[in-house]
């Protein structure tokens, strides 16, 4: 990660968007990845600042630490919810573990316009049908708004980079992801795979400490 702030923040008319009938963005592509295991096993937090290993290794709700941080509200900007076959090279393992047929569900996440994040997720057609009736709201506060107990479980570190990724956060990548599952009653609801902004050290600091900002994080699997 470079740890260069973005520039732009601000959306141009020019960013790439989905055509007008929702066709999503394809899967960022991953640098290098990390599996469970290996972030269990501490070995891939060595190079990340501890308010970044809060933010990526943790099991809070990304879009309630972006308010918390920034101090604005969470926009949600659908770019796509459609039908998805859940078998890319690029698709998350996990999703495997869902029931057919599969929608994909695309946002920015932006705060005073400027976009911080960058999510897609992956549901059971009925299940989100069920949890998501409003879709401009943030994931966490519809599978909430009940109060239904909930479990996080971060399956995933990588490093992702797109050039639609870079023209929407305004700055060159890599950039930090990660995905997760949400579990209800021990049975998989979704699997989500976000993707942040560097424009965040303006709140964290650094994403790297500086004598491992040059280096790999340790047992990683790369992918092509």
């Amino acid at each position: 990660m470079s740890g260069s702030l973005c520039s732009t923040p601000a959306r141009s008319r020019e960013e790439p968007i989905p055509g007008d009938d929702g066709t999503p963005f394809p899967s960022p592509h991953a640098l290098w990845s990390a599996s469970r295991a290996a972030m269990e096993a501490g070995c891939t937090a060595a190079g990340l600042s501890g308010a970044w290993q809060l933010l990526l290794l943790g099991d809070g709700s990304p879009t309630r630490h972006l308010q918390l941080l920034t101090g604005a509200p969470v926009e949600v900007e659908l770019i796509a919810m459609a039908c998805d076959a859940g078998d890319g090279k690029r698709v998350p393992a996990e999703v495997a573990g869902l029931a057919s047929p599969l929608l994909r569900r695309q946002v920015w996440l932006r705060c005073h316009g400027e976009p911080l994040a960058w999510a897609e997720s992956w549901w059971n057609q009925s299940q989100a049908e069920e949890n998501l009736r409003d879709r401009q709201l943030p994931i966490w506060q519809s599978l909430t708004a009940d109060r239904a107990e909930l479990f996080r479980e971060v399956d995933g570190l990588a490093q992702v980079t797109e050039p639609w990724l870079e023209q929407g956060f305004g700055c060159s990548g890599p950039f930090w992801s990660r995905h997760y599952r949400f579990f209800r009653g021990g049975r998989q609801l979704t699997v989500i795979r976000e993707v942040f902004s560097p424009a965040l050290e303006r709140w964290l600091g650094p994403s790297q400490r500086c004598e491992e900002s040059s280096t790999l994080l340790p047992a990683v699997t790369r992918t092509h």
